[in-house]
Protein backbone atom coordinates (compact mmCIF):
# COMPACT_ATOMS: atom_id res chain seq x y z
CA UNK A 1 0.00 0.00 0.00
CA UNK A 2 1.46 3.32 -0.98
CA UNK A 3 1.40 6.43 1.12
CA UNK A 4 -1.39 7.84 -1.03
CA UNK A 5 -3.52 4.74 -0.43
CA UNK A 6 -2.89 4.99 3.32
CA UNK A 7 -3.92 8.64 3.33
CA UNK A 8 -7.03 7.79 1.29
CA UNK A 9 -7.92 4.98 3.72
CA UNK A 10 -7.38 7.33 6.65
CA UNK A 11 -9.52 10.03 5.09
CA UNK A 12 -12.27 7.48 4.41
CA UNK A 13 -12.24 6.37 8.04
CA UNK A 14 -12.19 9.98 9.25
CA UNK A 15 -15.16 10.80 7.00
CA UNK A 16 -17.09 7.74 8.29
CA UNK A 17 -16.37 8.82 11.86
CA UNK A 18 -17.59 12.35 11.19
CA UNK A 19 -20.72 11.03 9.44
CA UNK A 20 -21.56 9.22 12.66
CA UNK A 21 -20.84 12.47 14.54
CA UNK A 22 -18.19 10.88 16.76
CA UNK A 23 -15.13 12.51 18.25
CA UNK A 24 -11.80 10.72 18.52
CA UNK A 25 -12.29 10.60 22.30
CA UNK A 26 -15.60 8.78 21.88
CA UNK A 27 -13.99 6.29 19.49
CA UNK A 28 -11.12 5.85 21.94
CA UNK A 29 -13.57 5.05 24.73
CA UNK A 30 -15.54 2.63 22.56
CA UNK A 31 -12.59 0.77 21.00
CA UNK A 32 -9.90 1.14 23.71
CA UNK A 33 -7.49 2.34 21.01
CA UNK A 34 -5.53 5.37 22.16
CA UNK A 35 -6.39 8.63 20.47
CA UNK A 36 -2.87 9.19 19.10
CA UNK A 37 -3.05 5.78 17.35
CA UNK A 38 -6.46 6.67 15.89
CA UNK A 39 -5.00 9.96 14.61
CA UNK A 40 -2.10 8.06 13.03
CA UNK A 41 -4.51 5.73 11.23
CA UNK A 42 -6.65 8.63 10.00
CA UNK A 43 -3.59 10.55 8.79
CA UNK A 44 -2.24 7.51 6.94
CA UNK A 45 0.78 7.23 9.22
CA UNK A 46 0.52 3.59 10.23
CA UNK A 47 4.29 3.46 10.65
CA UNK A 48 3.78 5.43 13.89
CA UNK A 49 1.86 2.54 15.42
CA UNK A 50 3.61 0.19 17.83
CA UNK A 51 4.16 -2.69 15.41
CA UNK A 52 2.60 -4.17 12.26
CA UNK A 53 0.60 -6.63 14.35
CA UNK A 54 -0.87 -3.81 16.43
CA UNK A 55 -1.51 -1.78 13.26
CA UNK A 56 -3.45 -4.68 11.79
CA UNK A 57 -5.50 -5.15 14.94
CA UNK A 58 -6.18 -1.44 15.37
CA UNK A 59 -7.27 -1.02 11.75
CA UNK A 60 -9.50 -4.11 11.99
CA UNK A 61 -11.10 -2.93 15.24
CA UNK A 62 -11.52 0.68 14.07
CA UNK A 63 -13.06 -0.29 10.72
CA UNK A 64 -15.40 -2.77 12.39
CA UNK A 65 -16.51 -0.07 14.83
CA UNK A 66 -17.23 2.30 11.94
CA UNK A 67 -19.11 -0.36 9.99
CA UNK A 68 -16.51 -0.72 7.24
CA UNK A 69 -15.35 -4.13 6.01
CA UNK A 70 -11.93 -4.13 7.66
CA UNK A 71 -11.18 -7.72 6.71
CA UNK A 72 -11.40 -6.80 3.01
CA UNK A 73 -9.04 -3.87 3.52
CA UNK A 74 -6.54 -6.10 5.33
CA UNK A 75 -6.77 -8.77 2.61
CA UNK A 76 -6.32 -6.23 -0.20
CA UNK A 77 -3.32 -4.54 1.40
CA UNK A 78 -1.25 -7.09 3.35
CA UNK A 79 1.98 -5.19 2.57
CA UNK A 80 0.87 -2.54 5.08
CA UNK A 81 1.63 -4.95 7.88
CA UNK A 82 4.86 -6.48 6.57
CA UNK A 83 7.31 -3.72 7.42
CA UNK A 84 10.66 -4.79 8.78
CA UNK A 85 11.08 -4.26 12.48
CA UNK A 86 14.37 -2.72 13.53
CA UNK A 87 15.88 -4.68 16.37
CA UNK A 88 19.08 -3.67 18.05
CA UNK A 89 20.50 -6.21 20.44
CA UNK A 90 23.75 -5.71 22.30
CA UNK A 91 25.11 -8.58 24.30
CA UNK A 92 27.71 -8.50 27.04
CA UNK A 93 28.25 -7.29 30.56
CA UNK A 94 27.86 -3.67 29.53
CA UNK A 95 24.23 -4.20 28.57
CA UNK A 96 23.10 -4.88 32.12
CA UNK A 97 21.57 -1.87 33.75
CA UNK A 98 20.29 -1.18 37.19
CA UNK A 99 16.87 0.39 37.17
CA UNK A 100 16.12 2.65 40.04
CA UNK A 101 12.80 2.65 41.78
CA UNK A 102 11.96 5.43 44.22
CA UNK A 103 10.52 3.01 46.77
CA UNK A 104 12.99 0.18 46.31
CA UNK A 105 15.27 1.16 49.18
CA UNK A 106 12.47 1.25 51.77
CA UNK A 107 10.93 -2.19 51.22
CA UNK A 108 12.85 -3.77 54.09
CA UNK A 109 11.43 -1.34 56.71
CA UNK A 110 7.92 -2.87 56.95
CA UNK A 111 9.39 -6.37 57.12
CA UNK A 112 11.79 -5.33 59.87
CA UNK A 113 8.90 -3.81 61.83
CA UNK A 114 6.87 -7.04 61.58
CA UNK A 115 9.85 -9.11 62.70
CA UNK A 116 10.38 -6.72 65.61
CA UNK A 117 6.70 -6.95 66.66
CA UNK A 118 6.85 -10.75 66.43
CA UNK A 119 9.98 -10.88 68.62
CA UNK A 120 8.35 -8.56 71.19
CA UNK A 121 5.17 -10.70 71.30
CA UNK A 122 7.26 -13.85 71.65
CA UNK A 123 9.33 -12.29 74.45
CA UNK A 124 6.16 -11.01 76.16
CA UNK A 125 4.59 -14.50 76.02
CA UNK A 126 7.75 -16.04 77.46
CA UNK A 127 7.89 -13.44 80.25
CA UNK A 128 4.19 -13.94 81.08
CA UNK A 129 4.66 -17.72 81.17
CA UNK A 130 7.61 -17.30 83.56
CA UNK A 131 5.65 -14.84 85.72
CA UNK A 132 2.69 -17.21 85.98
CA UNK A 133 5.12 -20.09 86.62
CA UNK A 134 3.82 -22.07 83.66
CA UNK A 135 7.37 -22.91 82.59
Amino acid sequence: MTIDELVTLGETLKQKRKERNLSLKEVENATSIRMNFLKSIEEGECHKLISPVYAQGFVRQYTTFLGVDGEAILREHPELFNRQELQDFSYGIGTLEKRGNPGSGVKWVPNALWVGVFVLVLFGAWYLARFLEVI
